[in-house]
């Protein structure tokens, strides 16, 4: 296992209530590498953090390990299944046109 993997893996451990559902899988292309994360649907908020704060930060972290070993390094976090609802698209529907009351507008007028 890489340094940057285990750094994840370290990190999101110390994070989630579930550390053994945490898994870090390591890929490398000509991209760089690729640090897919998957945990427990449970503990997705605390690694996402609010606004995604949390998972900011990691990979920022995690930039400094890989800029360290010359290497790109980025995070993927993985979503389980079902972890949202499916997305509804509402009918729209068009509010109706109305003609502008210019009586103002023309008292202006000299």
């Amino acid at each position: 296992m890489e340094r940057d993997q285990e750094f994840v893996e370290y990190v999101v451990k110390a994070l989630v209530n579930n550390p053994d559902a945490v898994q870090a899988e390591r890929t490398v292309d000509e991209m760089g590498v690729l640090i897919t994360l998957k945990v427990d649907q449970a503990d997705l908020g605390q690694v996402i953090g609010r606004q995604g704060q949390t998972a900011k930060s990691i990979r920022t972290l995690l930039r400094v390990v890989g800029a360290k070993n010359q290497a790109r390094v980025n995070l993927k976090i993985e979503e389980p299944e079902g972890s949202r609802p499916p997305k509804r698209e509402a009918p729209r529907e068009e509010a109706p046109v109305e003609e502008a009351d210019t009586s103002a507008i023309d008292d202006l007028k000299i």
